[in-house]
């Protein structure tokens, strides 16, 4: 359910949505020269994606039993805002937010999830739910930006955050009676009909829904009430395109999986169009959509579905990950743990050792434990600390930064911002 965080994706999104949307208008970039923060992970242009990158990182090193460095974790409560909010990236975290901060829901719906999973960190999460739920639009959903009007993505991943932070998403009513989930269904292409059961990012002028990769994947974990890192489920039967006009979220789901799935059985990789004054006139292979794609697939119960994508992502999926930095790189590590695949040797690659390169030296890594037979029942990441007790992870780590004599990931409190 990734949303692209490029400068020029940006651009691109502010022309295609026009007078759909808001945009919001980004802090200006660093000069080149500028030094970037020593916790940040990636070596890029942080303006767009600075909390968004960090975050997926936090959440591909948990699953993979990799204890995040305290300076990185420092780095990312530091950019959350009193409200509980999170813009895109904050060059200057000592300055207070204000009027003229734009704050960003996907950025901060990311950062929850990983301070979710950090341990410790529950009062920082639940700041960022709290403000998530502020900003929620009359239709049940979320845009980009707050106000913005609502999109799959956006409502997704937040979904996402929510209900990590064990907030009843279906209770989330507005005064209509709209909730996180109509509002996806409200974009869902009937059964029956071209492209029945995708989803679209937003409707068009005219209220046509146009069938878009991405938000399908992104919808089917949003209906599900997943976060992006899901654990490993056997499949269970070949999905199926419901039609009917009270659908249940689990069922849109099923639906949007049938579409992920028919479009994949054609091709074992997504599209996407060239970018505007792009030397390549055809479409070329999207890594990450396809990734995204898998993990949904695999969420829904559909792994097998998605075997084909996953080899091809092994064998062309390197380059991409290597100049895509931390973001991309947790991508591919998502979509191999939801379908059993090794990250640690994926297509040759050691996508963990990979990602930790990207940022500060990790406080502890641990190899993972042996795999055992999953049965029926899917094996959810988000199970950890606040589900039944502390998740290994988080009980490794404690061990992993104690043994070296240090207690923050226990005692590390979000600075406090000026009023």
């Amino acid at each position: 359910m990734t949303v692209r965080r490029s400068a020029a994706a940006l651009a691109t999104t502010a022309v295609l949505l026009g007078a759909a949307a808001p945009v919001a208008v980004a802090a200006p970039s660093p000069s080149p020269s500028a030094e970037l923060p020593s916790g940040l992970y990636g070596t890029t242009d942080p303006t767009y994606d600075g909390v968004w990158r960090q975050s997926l990182a936090f959440l591909a090193q948990k699953i993979e039993y990799v204890t995040p460095s305290p300076q990185a974790v420092t780095w990312l409560l530091e950019q959350q805002c009193d409200s509980g909010a999170f813009a895109s990236y904050r060059a200057d975290a000592a300055k207070p937010c204000d009027a003229s901060t734009v704050m960003d829901t996907n950025a901060t719906a990311a950062a929850v999830q990983a301070l979710a999973e950090l341990g410790g960190q529950r009062e920082a999460a639940d700041n960022g739910a709290d403000w998530l739920k502020s900003v929620q639009n009359e239709d049940g959903g979320w845009g980009y930006n707050p106000g913005s009007p609502s999109d799959a993505n956006s409502t997704a991943v937040v979904i996402g955050a929510l209900a990590r932070t064990n907030v009843p998403v279906a209770e989330l009513t507005t005064a209509d009676g709209s909730t996180p989930y109509t509002a996806l269904q409200a974009l869902a292409i009937p059964c029956g009909k071209k492209d029945g059961g995708a989803f679209a990012y937003q409707p068009g002028k005219k209220g046509e829904l146009v069938a878009n990769d991405d938000a399908s994947a992104a919808a089917v974990l949003g209906l599900l009430g997943k976060g992006m890192a899901v654990g490993n489920s056997n499949a269970v039967k070949d999905p199926v395109c419901r039609k009917g006009d009270d659908l249940t979220p689990e069922e849109s789901a099923q639906n949007g999986a049938h579409y992920l799935a028919a479009t994949l059985a054609a091709s074992p990789h997504l599209e996407q169009p060239p970018m505007p004054g792009a030397e390549e006139s055809e479409p070329q292979p999207d890594f990450g959509n396809t990734a995204d794609a898998v993990v949904a697939l695999a969420a829904s119960g559909h792994k097998d579905k998605a075997a084909a994508s996953v080899t091809w992502l092994e064998r062309n999926s390197k380059a991409w990950a290597q100049q895509g930095g931390p973001a991309a790189t947790a991508q591919l590590i998502f979509a191999a743990h939801a379908t059993g695949a090794d990250a640690r040797s994926f297509g040759g690659v050691d996508l963990v050792k990979q990602l930790n390169a990207t940022g500060p030296a990790p406080a502890g890594t641990s190899a993972p434990p042996s795999p055992k037979p999953t049965g029926g029942q899917a094996s959810d990441s988000a199970k950890s600390d606040d589900e039944g007790g502390p998740g290994l992870w988080w009980l490794i780590g404690v061990g992993l930064v104690f043994g070296a004599g240090i207690g923050f990931l226990l005692s590390m409190r979000r600075k406090k911002q000026q009023p």
